[in-house]
């Protein structure tokens, strides 16, 4: 695992920008395996967006294909589709040299008066932090997750070969920086395993595909514990798409979506 540590703040303050494009650069610390963690990279494409463009409206939807791997210095190039009275659409490419590795879709929407009001995604019943182990055991050699604090409260651990494809992990920053909130919440929404995992008795590669995030709460906030929920539809022929949710240590709903995930095993 890497000594030196970037806070994601810290690599978003040090952006440089390039006409268009927005210039970061991913410490080793940041990878899963060969390639950036798909956390930081839909977080650098949104980042990349706010920082072209400061005058959009909360964050409502994002859409994220992984398409190659990306590490080192990479670039953001955002471009707005199209922008109307309440909702903007924004696309962001971030590059690995000049080849394409994330291409991320964001829905802008400003907030409406509304005659609605309904939340049916309920927090699971797990234990709090405090009660719950650890999820990796000291010399775990995943680099990114040493920006997490992370506990296990339902599904057991990865490579357990004892979960059945439903996971809730909770997931804190140990050092967020000064981060737009919509920006550190991808960061860590994509922070536990796929939910298939704890069900292999030996590791496997694993590369998330597809990603999508709604957004629940347009006034959260990253700080503090977060519960991440990850449960599998299916798995079969090296691939499993799953359904995911993120709430706050008081049970508020934040994040939801659902990923497509390639398993090498």
């Amino acid at each position: 695992m890497s000594e030196a540590v970037t806070p994601l703040g810290t690599m978003l303050a040090a952006v440089r920008v390039a006409g268009d494009a927005a210039h970061y650069t991913i410490t080793d610390d940041w990878l899963q395996g060969r390639t950036t963690y798909g956390g930081l990279s839909a977080a650098l494409c949104l980042a990349g967006v706010l920082n072209a463009h400061d005058d959009l409206p909360p964050l409502r939807s994002a859409q994220v294909a992984f398409i190659g791997p990306a590490a080192g210095d990479v670039h953001v190039r955002p471009r707005i589709l199209r922008r109307g009275k309440s909702v903007a659409f924004v696309e962001a490419d971030l590059f690995h040299g000049e080849n394409l590795a994330t291409r991320a879709l964001f829905a802008f929407g400003a907030t409406r008066e509304s005659t609605l009001e309904l939340s049916r995604f309920p927090m699971p019943d797990v234990p709090p932090p405090d009660a719950c182990e650890p999820l990796w055991n000291r010399g775990s050699r995943i680099s990114f997750q040493q920006h997490f604090d992370s506990r296990v409260a339902l599904g057991g651990r990865p490579v357990s070969g004892a979960g059945d494809g439903d996971i809730a992990y909770w997931f804190r920053f140990r050092d967020a920086g000064d981060v737009p909130a919509a920006v550190a919440l991808l960061a860590i929404a994509d922070g536990p395993p796929p939910a298939v995992m704890p069900m292999f008795s030996a590791p496997y590669p694993i590369s998330s595909v597809t990603w999508q995030v709604d957004v629940l709460a347009d006034d959260a906030t990253a700080v503090g514990w977060h519960l991440v929920r990850s449960t599998a539809e299916g798995a079969g022929r090296g691939y499993s798409p799953q359904t995911m949710g993120v709430w706050d240590e008081s049970g508020r709903p934040l994040l939801a979506g659902r990923q497509m995930v390639a398993v090498f095993g």
